[in-house]
């Protein structure tokens, strides 16, 4: 074997720390065998209940980027939450890699648990049509009429009715009939009624077989399911996919053996395997943090079932994994990194403990048509050692190519960067296709992805060099005055609770000389981001910035979750400022007061990490096509004659998909490096919309060069080549100089019509409302709306209209969940429509977030129109618009 220690990675790595220290114990040891193949990916782990809000929340690019195969939503008529109608939401879903549309049909009861726990009878008489009823026994159950009109709408108003799975019963166990030995013969018959009257209704619109999901129980059951398979077995009412939760922390060690339980009484029975779905597995604690889902993923890709994350706060967030209206968390980057894999083939990792809670964990695969191999593992606070063997040299030669990216924890709402690389090797030598590498790991709730190559074009080395400077510390080890560092157990609260990265955080932050202080040396002169992971609960709320002891300016930070004490002061978001720092070592200091005699608006705040990136110089971000998905025949191509070596071989349909991240909304230079044989071009697509295209008159190497409008968060970028080419990679450069092409218009400046009206806020609200104003009272009815007049974007094409907004609006009770309401911003030039969205929820009506909608305007002096004709819309603080692509794109020879 050859070792590549732990020394060349700090060799490679662009990244200075002050966060947890390396673990002083043996690094465990991750085996991964590439030779004994375990089957094609399944990639269903990353399921997701209730995950859609309305279409749109989340976006697009959240949406697709995530990989997400299945997911179950609310059915149609349902009233147990305000949004996530399954056919509202299903453009979205089907868009690239949705599969399976489950539905929850008794979510028709607006309560919890349905119909107060208890079994309808026959009380009311049901409109068909509609959902509506009127009191009265018609001598039909009323369940099966529910049932009934719920599978007629998705029969006759969904584009693919075909792709959804029905699911009866949620929770059965406790919900309706939680007395087995009492309730069995009652369950059972209901599931015939109901298997038979949505089969009725498919046949009623010849759609063949409908598809049906049960039993649906809380958990593992043995004896309910024998009993349930043998009589549906009997009856000709078998499930087309098998259903029970897997919820709580012990899961981890246990779902394994209920799985082979399973498996087990399907082979007594004489039964072919029936498709598994978990549909709601993992904890509070498991949600957005990638050491924990990592773990989860493993046991549902080994068994090769779908999974949905379980639904403990809100819809329209993926449970937890995604951040802002569109913006990645650390969670989502797992699962961004899980779908990565499709198309692969898994293979055998042997951890330390295969069925343990909270340990290390992985997931490998191999995908030999691109010649690529991946790691993704997490779960541990010891250093890792993985022990790869099975690496074909005649698929990958006798050298790879090795990256390695690390994702930590940043909250619910914390918005994370991409990934960087903290080791890579350039050609490191194969020894009878193993390798050894030593990975330090930063803290149990980060995970890690490592990527392996033939042999690239690309030095991998001197790209992760290439990297902007960054170094974080936890807040536990900065200095602290007036605050206190509280301790959270991973187990505690039986995983009521959201996980701290390093397990502390930094709370008590209520006194006029609260601070916590970190000494930090920076490499250069120029503008750094400062990144404050923390929990401002239920409002929005400020810090100082003071650096060497001189003001630096505020740290504005906006609401974050705060409905019980279960997320109050631990659902934690982020907040971003930027500060210029000389060359050398400096002192930041956040503070809770800025004149030292009273404290700021709110700024009682729970402090988890800091973070400092060096971006004066643009901070260049590459996505090489190593890491990007390959669809419609696009490949990696490794010939000997390529020009370029491990690039993306782009022709005809064949399209690469890459997510880039911008921290803020701006202009952007999106720079191809590629390669083509003759004239030709490759055109990108941003957000899902035709941006621009580079091309080239001959053969040869080509940097090329657009300048493209970002939005804060994720950004699909497609690249394609109808012609033919090869890409290299593309690079995101900040070009924030060019923002001067946006037109930035303070919504109490337009020209308000109707109902629409300025609301002036107070100081001590802490909102982040720029003039502290808003205006409010816009939409329901076209009547009410705000005028943006054509002043500095007069010209017709295609821009980005971003709305800072707020919208707090909650519908009806729940137990557990806030139901919020997704609001709906239409926009019209003069009458017409040009674009909508819904806006999600931002947890104070005084706490502002972004959403962005694209238009193409077609007049030079239509005015811009914003309401909604038939519901309220979010209220508006400001509104910039921006063409979305500044200038014609730039090709040139690339440097050899």
């Amino acid at each position: 074997m050859t070792a590549l220690s732990a020394a060349a990675v700090a060799a490679t790595a662009v990244t200075a720390s002050t966060g947890p220290p390396a673990s002083a114990a043996e690094p465990e040891v991750l085996q991964v065998d590439f030779a004994d193949r375990t089957g094609h990916f399944r990639g269903g782990a990353t399921g997701t209940l209730y995950g859609l809000g309305d279409e749109g929340a989340p976006t697009q690019n959240l949406i697709n980027g995530a990989h997400i195969t299945n997911v179950s939503q609310k059915a149609p008529y349902g009233t147990q939450h305000p949004s996530g109608d399954a056919i509202a939401v299903e453009d979205g879903f089907f868009d690239k890699h949705g599969e399976d549309m489950y539905i929850y049909v008794q979510d028709y009861y607006p309560d919890w648990p349905y119909h107060g726990g208890v079994r309808p009878g026959d009380a009311r008489a049901y409109d068909l049509s509609n959902g509506t009823y009127t009191e009265g026994a018609n001598g039909v159950w009323d369940y099966l009429e529910v049932v009934e009109f719920v599978a007629e709408a998705v029969a006759t108003g969904s584009d693919r009715p075909e792709d959804y799975v029905f699911i009866p019963y949620n929770e059965p166990d406790w919900i309706w009939y939680p007395d087995w030995a009492q309730h069995k013969e009652q369950f059972l018959a209901d599931w015939q009624a109901v298997h038979e009257k949505i089969q009725e209704v498919w046949d009623r619109h010849g759609l063949g077989h409908a598809r049906i999901g049960g039993p649906g129980d809380s958990r593992w059951q043995t004896e309910r399911s024998a009993d349930y398979l043998a009589f549906a077995q009997e009856h000709g009412s078998l499930p087309d996919v098998f259903i029970w939760h897997e919820l709580g922390i012990d899961n981890l060690a246990n779902y394994r053996q209920n799985f082979a339980d399973y498996r087990a009484l399907e082979a007594s029975l004489g039964l072919e395997p029936i498709p598994v779905n978990i549909t709601e597995y993992g904890m509070l604690r498991d949600m957005g943090v990638p050491g924990q889902l990592v773990q989860w993923f493993s046991m549902f890709e080994d068994t090769k079932v779908d999974a949905q994350t379980a639904y403990w706060n809100y819809a329209g967030n993926f449970s937890d994994n995604s951040a802002r209206p569109n913006g990645a968390n650390a969670g989502w980057w797992m699962f961004k990194w899980y779908g990565d894999l499709a198309g692969s083939e898994t293979v055998r990792v042997t951890p330390p403990e295969p069925n343990a809670v909270d340990t290390l964990q992985g997931i490998g695969a191999i995908d030999e048509e691109n010649r690529r191999a991946t790691v993704l593992w997490g779960g541990t606070n010891n250093d890792v050692t993985l022990d790869l063997s099975g690496l074909d040299e005649s698929v990958f030669g006798d050298r790879v190519d090795v990256e390695i990216r690390e994702i930590a924890l940043t909250g619910a709402e914390g918005l994370a960067d991409t990934p960087r690389v903290v080791a890579s090797y350039d050609g490191a030598e194969l020894k009878e296709g193993a390798l050894e590498l030593d990975v330090p790991t930063y803290d149990r709730y980060a995970a890690y992805q490592l990527v392996i190559t033939p042999d690239q074009s690309r030095d991998v080395e001197a790209a992760a060099a290439a990297q902007p400077w960054t170094a974080s510390i936890e807040a536990e080890d900065m200095a602290l005055t007036d605050a206190q560092v509280y301790a959270h157990d991973p187990q505690g609260g039986d995983g009521w609770q959201f996980l701290a990265s390093g397990g502390q955080d930094v709370g008590s932050f209520n006194q006029v000389g609260s601070r916590a202080e970190w000494t930090v040396e920076v490499p250069h002169d120029g503008a750094y981001r400062l990144q404050v992971i923390g929990g401002a609960p239920g409002v929005p709320g400020r810090h100082a910035l003071f650096v060497d002891d001189e003001s630096a300016g505020t740290i504005q930070y906006t609401a974050d979750l705060a409905l019980n004490e279960r997320s109050r002061w631990q659902y934690r978001g982020s907040a971003e400022v930027l500060v210029e720092l000389t060359a050398g070592e400096h002192t930041l200091s956040i503070r809770s007061s800025e004149d030292g005699t009273s404290v700021l608006p709110n700024s009682d705040i729970t402090l988890d990490k800091v973070s400092l990136t060096s971006v004066g110089e643009g901070e260049p971000t590459a996505y090489p096509a190593s890491g990007f998905r390959l669809e419609n025949g696009a490949v990696l191509d490794w010939g000997e004659r390529s020009p370029v070596r491990g690039g993306a071989a782009l022709e005809g349909e064949g399209r690469a998909d890459l997510y880039a991240t911008a921290m803020e909304t701006g202009y952007y230079d999106l720079v191809v490096n590629w390669a083509s044989e003759g004239s030709s071009s490759v055109d990108l697509a941003v957000g899902g919309a035709p941006t621009a295209t580079v091309s080239a008159d001959e053969a040869g190497r080509w940097q090329s060069t657009a300048r493209v409008h970002l939005v804060e968060g994720v950004n699909e970028i497609e690249l394609s080549s109808p012609e033919g080419a090869v890409v290299e990679s593309l690079t995101t450069v900040r070009a924030r100089e060019a923002d001067e092409a946006a037109v930035s218009i303070e919504a109490e400046d337009a020209v308000l019509h109707g109902a629409a009206s300025v609301t002036a806020l107070a100081e001590e609200t802490g909102s982040n409302a720029s003039g502290m104003a808003y205006v409010g009272w816009i939409g329901n009815g076209e009547a009410n709306a705000v005028e943006i007049a054509r002043e500095g974007f007069a010209t017709p094409g295609d821009y980005d209209v971003t709305v800072h907004y707020a919208n707090a609006e909650l519908s009806g009770d729940h137990d557990y969940n806030p139901q919020v309401v997704d609001r709906l911003l239409e926009v019209r030039e003069g009458t017409e429509p040009v674009g909508d969205a819904h806006f999600r929820y931002t947890y104070s009506w005084d706490s502002f977030w972004e959403r962005t909608i694209p238009v193409t305007l077609s007049t030079a002096d239509e005015p811009l129109r914003l309401g909604s004709a038939e519901s309220w819309a979010p209220n508006v603080d400001r509104v910039v618009i921006a063409p979305r692509l500044l200038g014609e794109p730039t090709t040139a020879p690339a440097a050899p």
